[in-house]
């Protein structure tokens, strides 16, 4: 968990002196610009909507001619492995908005403070991973959807497990596959199923697989819950669709019974 043990902020500042942290710490310039130096004589420039971030043990300093104001965090056990400091740039502001309630709540005397500054650390955290790796989502939606194409069938498949393995907040990823696709990783698993629940309802009558059996085929355990699922998708229970599928067949005109084996003969 990338817990969040500190926050501060940075009124209109000219010089901050050498100093380290236990801790990776991270700062987004609000306005302003400035730069950090480091004792190994490099430099990182920043301006406002850019969020730079310092191992722990690295001794720096910053200054800026102008002023800069910034909000600045102490992470604990980030999922980083970056070996010297960075800087990323906030594109559309969300990390901003993260940082900005990282500060209202560190110090408020909420009383789910603990968990709502884990949960802002680890979405922090991944936007940090995204931008530095420059690891493209499609990559991550991708590599979601593969799984579910090679796991729909098995009932023993855990979605929420295995989107969690994944170093990225589980939350995004969702937010991510849903405007990639068009639907979250669970619906997408849904659709996949109940079309292989319809392809296989589709010929059951013919083949005398009863209604638990397909729903295991289709990746539940559960035929109870498989049929509430169809009902939802589909409008009717799994033995209504189908009925229908038996109607239809008995009542089309172009269907004509073959008797393979027997056409099979005449041909020999």
């Amino acid at each position: 968990m990338n817990s969040i043990i500190f926050v501060g902020e940075h009124p209109k500042t000219f010089d901050v002196r050498w100093h380290t942290h236990e801790t990776w710490e991270l700062i987004y310039c609000t306005s302003g610009q400035g730069a950090f130096r480091f004792q190994d004589a490099r430099s990182i420039p920043y301006q406002a909507g850019e969020i730079v971030l310092i191992p722990p043990q690295m001794v720096h300093a910053n200054s800026s001619e102008s002023g800069f104001t910034n909000i600045h965090l102490n992470l604990f056990d980030p999922t980083f492995s970056f070996p010297a400091p960075f800087k990323i740039q906030d594109e559309n502001g969300s990390c901003l908005k993260a940082f900005t309630e990282a500060r209202l709540y560190y110090v408020s005397d909420c009383n789910k403070k603990e968990l709502v500054l884990a949960a802002l650390g680890d979405l922090i955290s991944s936007y940090v991973v995204v931008f530095q790796s420059h690891t493209e989502f499609p990559e991550m939606v991708e590599k979601i959807r593969s799984m579910i194409l090679q796991n729909y069938t098995n009932p023993e498949f855990e979605l929420d497990e295995f989107i969690r393995t994944l170093p990225f907040n589980y939350d995004y990823l969702r937010k991510v596959f849903k405007k990639e696709l068009g639907m979250s990783p669970l619906e997408y698993m849904t659709s996949l199923r109940m079309k292989n629940a319809e392809r296989l309802l589709s010929t059951v009558w013919n083949s005398g697989h009863a209604i638990s059996e397909i729903a295991h085929m289709c990746g539940y355990e559960n035929a109870l819950y498989f049929s509430r699922v169809f009902r939802k998708y589909f409008g009717c229970s799994p033995t209504k669709y189908l009925k229908s599928q038996d109607k239809v067949h008995l009542t089309d005109p172009g269907r004509r019974e073959l008797d393979l084996e027997q056409k099979t003969d005449e041909i020999m």
